[in-house]
């Protein structure tokens, strides 16, 4: 088992990863009833594709012995309705300067282009993920 969800009240879990023990509350988002406090699951899903692209980044370019700390990933989701869903979610990646050559910065894009999450979302998600080179 990777993880429990316990639900609180007033629409708020607890989620807790067993191999760590780190926690973190979730809330229902403003726009479903929530009060939009916390992360909401839809953000979830949304943050987890931006972790999952740069962390898979970094995996490779340990092997690569380069180092992308600093790196920033700024995450927009963007619902709809008619079923509600994620209809879209902007990933724009800000990379620190590195001085890299064109293959290698294709190398790290499509890594993380390809990360685990990605390749798990539903393909009728628009994703729109760019990358800034410093």
């Amino acid at each position: 088992m990777t993880a429990t969800v316990t639900y609180d009240a007033n629409l708020r879990t607890t989620c807790l990863h067993l191999q760590s023990g780190s926690s973190f509350e979730t809330d229902a988002p403003s726009d479903n009833k929530g009060q939009g406090a916390r992360f909401g699951p839809t953000d979830l899903i949304a943050t987890g594709l931006g972790s999952c692209l740069i962390t898979t980044m970094g995996i490779k370019a340990e092997s690569m012995d380069l180092k992308l700390d600093g790196a920033k990933v700024d995450v927009t989701k963007v619902m709809m309705s008619e079923p509600r869903r994620i209809g879209k979610i902007v990933i724009a990646v800000t990379m620190p300067a590195l001085n890299l050559d064109a293959h290698t910065k294709e190398i790290l894009e499509r890594v993380g282009r390809t990360c685990p999450v990605e390749r798990s979302l539903h393909p009728d998600m628009e994703l729109d993920i760019s990358f800034t080179w410093l």
